[in-house]
């Protein structure tokens, strides 16, 4: 079952965000998933939402999610990300092909 990444972002040090995102797609193409958006103007439909940016990622199972995001390669540069912004980071299991 597909599972996603879902991030809110709320920069706090934009250089050290910025520095993370440079090393992101080195470390993230090495593991099984897709960059699905990345905006920092998204479209607000309903509610407040005070935050800088989102991200989806997608990965094939929740195996592969985990393997990303506690990967030493992955811990290493998300300590910048976390050093930049605050984040509400979700993992959100998708439907079942059948539906």
């Amino acid at each position: 079952m597909t599972v996603y990444i879902v991030a809110q972002l709320k920069f706090t040090r934009r250089e050290l965000y910025d520095r993370y995102q440079l090393r992101f797609a080195d470390v993230f193409r090495k593991f099984k998933g897709r960059l699905l958006a990345a905006d920092e103007r998204p479209a607000i439909l309903e509610g407040a939402w005070e935050r800088d940016k989102v991200v989806i990622l997608s990965f094939p199972d929740d195996q592969a999610a985990k393997e990303f995001h506690d990967s030493p390669e992955y811990r290493e540069i998300a300590a910048d990300r976390k050093a930049g912004a605050d984040a509400v980071v979700l993992s959100v299991r998708g439907f079942p092909p059948s539906l």
